[in-house]
């Protein structure tokens, strides 16, 4: 490396020290948005961009403006949304977008929409 390489480098560094970081986030969020039908713990998340769990809440939070799993929930429930309109049943809905109880998700979705995901089909019709 020569001498204004390295001078860059170093420039570089502290005029951006958070790119990595930022860099992780932006592919844990990706990740999520990939993955989210599976089982997705917070540890899992976390060990995929390479930070503890809690340093990995804080951070993307910071970013985002949401924790981690908020957005994996969202997500989830967005997607639910989607196939309850195309008539897909509750059951099958709740377990393809990673939820592994019926009524938790019922809860939810009803939190998240202010509507029940029976509604949610009848008026999709």
């Amino acid at each position: 490396m020569t001498y204004y390489q390295h001078i860059v480098l170093n420039l570089h560094r502290r005029l951006y020290p958070n790119e990595d970081i930022r860099a992780r986030i932006i592919q844990a969020k990706r990740y999520i948005d990939r993955h989210y039908y599976l089982a997705l713990s917070l540890d899992k998340m976390a060990s995929e961009v390479f930070l503890s769990k809690f340093h990995f809440i804080r951070i993307y939070r910071k970013y985002y403006g949401k924790t981690p799993y908020a957005y994996l929930k969202e997500v989830r429930l967005a997607r639910a949304k989607e196939l309850l309109r195309s008539g897909m049943p509750i059951k099958d809905v709740c377990y393809a977008v990673g939820f592994d109880s019926i009524p938790s998700f019922t809860r939810l979705y009803k939190e998240w929409t202010g509507t029940s995901p029976g509604k949610q089909m009848s008026n999709s019709g």
